[in-house]
């Protein structure tokens, strides 16, 4: 199976074509081959429009929800960005390509391992995974961050998300019930208000933590 054009097909038709623009997503995307991210008896379907099963309850998004959300974060190339779900890694890695820097939290270990072991496999430094919850945001030390993505399904913005943002800092989240939701486009205002932009319905599965569900 040739994944180098099935790759290049799902950024044709996949995403160019349903608005996906940002150049720096869809050169992540070239780059990145999301067949290295799934279990080994669903590669031929890695590059199919629909998420996929990785285990523990848990998928790998539909790619054109990860390139939407990607773009809504409209990241630079000097950004710091907080992932709340690693999942298969896949993501994170899409990130790293646009970003200079990526924290991300995942609260399953078996998960979190897997991941951190495809990261060092593929030679990424410039990640670094804890386990817990990642409605708390990052605990470890202080950060604050330009882009905050979360790739589960929230009630509300978290509030130690939001305070972790810097000025200006974007967060896209998926809210609403459990079985529906909304992509949010979050930003920071100066005055540390939030402003709030809408985007495409989705299903997510739900984010578990204390500000979570």
């Amino acid at each position: 199976m040739d994944f180098e054009e099935e790759n290049r097909m799902m950024v044709e038709y996949q995403l160019k074509r349903r608005g996906i623009s940002d150049e720096k997503v869809l050169n992540a995307f070239l780059k990145v081959k999301r067949h290295l991210f799934v279990p080994k008896n669903l590669e031929r379907s890695a590059y199919d429009d629909c998420p996929l099963p990785i285990g523990e309850g848990q998928t790998i998004s539909q790619p054109y929800i990860i390139g939407l959300m990607l773009q809504l974060l409209e990241l630079k190339e000097n950004d710091v960005v907080l992932e709340i779900g690693t999942g298969s890694g896949y993501q994170t890695v899409l990130l790293v390509e646009i970003a200079r820097f990526v924290y991300t939290i995942e609260r399953n270990e078996i998960l979190a391992q897997r991941a951190k072991s495809k990261f060092e496999e593929l030679g990424y430094k410039n990640i670094v995974l804890e386990v817990g919850d990642g409605t708390k945001g990052w605990t470890k030390e202080k950060v604050e961050f330009d882009g905050i993505i979360v790739s589960a399904a929230a009630p509300k913005v978290p509030d130690p998300l939001f305070s972790q943002l810097k000025v200006g800092g974007r967060m896209v989240i998926p809210i609403g019930s459990r079985t529906f939701q909304r992509l949010h486009k979050i930003t920071k205002l100066e005055d540390g208000n939030m402003k709030v932009e809408y985007s495409d319905g989705c299903m997510f599965v739900p984010l578990i933590g204390e500000y979570g569900w």
